[in-house]
């Protein structure tokens, strides 16, 4: 496969396993198609990433790491990887093809959501996010086109092959985000970390309200400008029928500062459930009135590295500031200053502020009406006494979880290599290791039948033992019967053999008496026989009958011509009108369609022409006239003329004729005695 040229790849085979079907789309990163895994028969999305991308070597390098990271991220609202690889120069992952739309092709077409529904399609993507957080990865480029939305109902988050580890929290490399959606610490160069992903998330949120993202406008860079510095508006402005819930929750989630946002996916996942239960079902099905769709913006915005916003308008670089400090900018000027601020502590939601203002009352009323005095020595006793119980069992409860997560079921364990193996060898190693499995049979072209072709997760991924392997035994390669071809013109049989996932064999012709010409004859395997895909089937195809050589039946009376033909596999057929021939008797061939020699189909048509025998023409007198008058004339009606000399002939005068003044047959010799 050339590196320059991945957008002819429909039609071909990408890492000798993946054969592309269609094109599905094409982003700033890569190129998506759609693409059959023809080891495990299934469909797969295929993201070749674009070749500059793919030639630099230190994002090769992170893209194996965290490519391999995100394989083993399994949540149901996460867009499964299912394999990575390199072909020839360019680098692809394999990813799980979810057939629907996005939540980008949803607010086109409908504009803004109900908060029942904005709110169950912000549960599952924090849902999914707070698994890839656990798991050490942060997307970076959440918005509405990497929420896929299947038709069976399932919400998943895509594009986590392309994510960032949180381990990498300070940027060193160009930053792809999208300038609605993108988070302040992007573009003035703090450290990105899980609280990224929760702005660009609450600006989702936002748009699914109000019909249209916070911060919009023609160039790129001042949308990105106006995360920055300005706050994310309530979405009440836009949509006044709002409960007053969701605009706090938007703007917990978009604060500019990240210490100010959810602290984790965990958290707001908690808090997003909590307003679900608690607003009315008015309130869950208001929608904004007249809310529209964006339409015709380009969303990729690419921001370079330690490169601010304020930079980047200004036309100057000045160094990011650090961790803890705001930056304040100028609408216009350039100038950037640095402000130093405290560390904020770790902020609570907004209803939890409420939950705490209102336990802060009920606690000032109830040391209102507490005695004055203490209670006696037995109450401290017994308070030591459950105090000593918690401690018991909180040291149990932990030396339990010890054990659990680095001894029992709970213990990383790493995936053996079991492919090739039969089941009961596999069962043995992974028993070894400690792991649970379970058998999962299925077709392969290469790996025999009963031999391990994979396990999931795959050899050298750590797992938690109780999470378990599922291995992949091969059943041998799937048999389906062939159609019958017989009968079938040659372009519907090639269709049928592509449809099939068969190919063409090689293709014959042979004369046939019965099969009209371009039709199948023979089929090789023959109908019905179970073979399997990509088995190549040949066909044989009808040249309709064998031709005859067509017999000379000129001179021959009628009723022995007819004979010949026939026997010949002809059809004889005679012609309406007969002809003159002064050659052919009278009721003989004088003719004959196709003529004698050539090469006619089997049971075609020779047309016979009879004959009505030689023309008779009258014979003038031409006694005492000159012989060259005599004769001139006599050739011009067909005559053959013979000329005796008398005496020589010396006067050239016509003495006597033979015959004269009657009919003869045309060509007949006329006899003249010249003196």
């Amino acid at each position: 496969m050339n590196a320059e040229h991945t957008d002819g790849l429909v039609g071909g085979i990408v890492g000798g396993r993946y054969e592309v079907e269609s094109l599905l789309g094409t982003g700033g990163m890569a190129t998506v198609y759609l693409a059959i895994d023809t080891k495990l028969q299934r469909r797969v999305a295929l993201k070749v990433l674009h070749p500059h991308l793919s030639r630099d070597r230190n994002f090769a390098e992170r893209f194996e790491r965290e490519a391999i990271a995100a394989a083993q991220l399994s949540h149901p609202h996460v867009v499964s990887m299912l394999d990575r690889g390199q072909d020839g120069g360019v680098l692809y992952l394999v990813m799980e093809f979810v057939a629907g739309r996005t939540l980008r092709d949803l607010l086109d077409e409908n504009g803004a959501l109900a908060p029942k529904q904005a709110l169950a399609l912000i549960d599952a993507v924090v849902d999914g996010l707070a698994a890839a957080h656990a798991a050490g990865i942060i997307h970076r480029d959440v918005k509405p086109a990497n929420v896929l939305l299947a038709d069976d109902g399932r919400v998943k988050v895509g594009d986590f092959g392309l994510a960032r580890s949180l381990a990498a929290t300070h940027v060193t490399d160009t930053l792809f985000g999208t300038a609605e959606y993108i988070a302040p610490e992007m573009l003035t160069g703090h450290p990105v970390d899980a609280r990224t992903d929760l702005y660009a998330t609450g600006v989702m949120l936002y748009e699914m309200l109000t019909g249209r993202p916070p911060f919009t406008g023609g160039d790129r860079s001042f949308v990105a400008y106006r995360h920055v510095n300005e706050d994310v508006p309530a979405p009440s402005a836009l949509a006044p029928g709002l409960a007053p819930e969701l605009d706090e929750l938007v703007g917990w989630m978009t604060r500019r500062d990240p210490d100010g946002r959810p602290p984790s996916a965990l958290a707001l996942l908690g808090e997003v459930r909590d307003i679900r239960r608690s607003l009315t079902d008015e309130q869950l099905d208001y929608r904004a009135p007249g809310a529209k769709t964006r339409a015709g913006e380009a969303a990729t915005s690419v921001i370079g590295p330690h490169e601010s916003l304020t930079e980047r308008m200004a036309g100057s670089r000045t160094q990011a500031p650090a961790r803890g400090t705001e930056v304040i900018a100028a609408m216009g000027s350039g100038h950037t200053s640095v402000m130093p601020r405290p560390a904020p502590p770790v902020p609570l939601s907004p209803r939890e502020q409420r939950r705490q203002a209102k336990d802060s009352d009920r606690a000032a009323r109830a040391a209102a009406a507490r005695p004055t005095h203490q209670l006696g020595r037995g109450s401290s006793r017994r308070r030591g006494a459950i105090w000593l119980a918690v401690v018991v069992v909180l040291a149990l409860l932990a030396a339990a979880l010890g054990w659990f997560f680095g001894f029992g079921p709970g213990a990383l364990a790493t995936v053996p290599p079991v492919k090739d193996l039969t089941f009961a060898q596999a069962q043995s190693v992974l028993q070894q290791s400690g792991l649970a499995y379970k058998r999962q049979d299925v077709y392969d072209d290469t790996v025999s039948s009963g031999l391990v072709v994979a396990s999931v997760p795959g050899a050298g991924s750590q797992v938690r033992k109780f999470e378990g392997v599922q291995v992949m035994v091969s059943k041998g390669p799937e048999l389906f019967p062939l159609a019958d071809l017989t009968g079938k013109s040659v372009s519907t049989a090639k269709t049928s053999i592509s449809d099939a996932q068969m190919t063409l064999g090689t293709v014959s012709e042979a004369y046939s008496d019965s099969a009209p010409p371009g039709t199948v004859m023979v089929q090789s395997p023959p109908p019905g026989a179970p073979v399997r895909h990509g088995t190549a089937v040949s066909l044989t195809v009808s040249k309709g009958p064998q031709p005859v050589a067509v017999p000379r039946v000129v001179g021959l009376s009628q009723d022995s011509a007819v004979a010949a033909v026939q026997a010949a596999g002809l059809q004889p057929a005679i012609a309406g009108t007969p002809v003159f021939d002064r050659n052919v008797p009278a009721g003989s061939v004088a003719a004959q369609t196709p003529n004698a020699g050539q090469d006619a189909p089997k049971g075609s048509t020779v047309t016979l022409t009879l004959s009505k025998g030689p023309r008779m023409v009258h014979v003038p007198n031409f006694v005492g006239q000159q012989v060259t008058v005599a004769k001139a004339a006599l050739e011009k009606l067909g005559f053959t003329v013979s000329v005796q000399d008398v005496l020589g002939g010396f006067f050239g005068t016509v003495r006597a004729q033979e015959p004269v003044d009657r009919d003869v047959p045309e060509g007949s010799t006329i006899n003249l005695t010249v003196v």
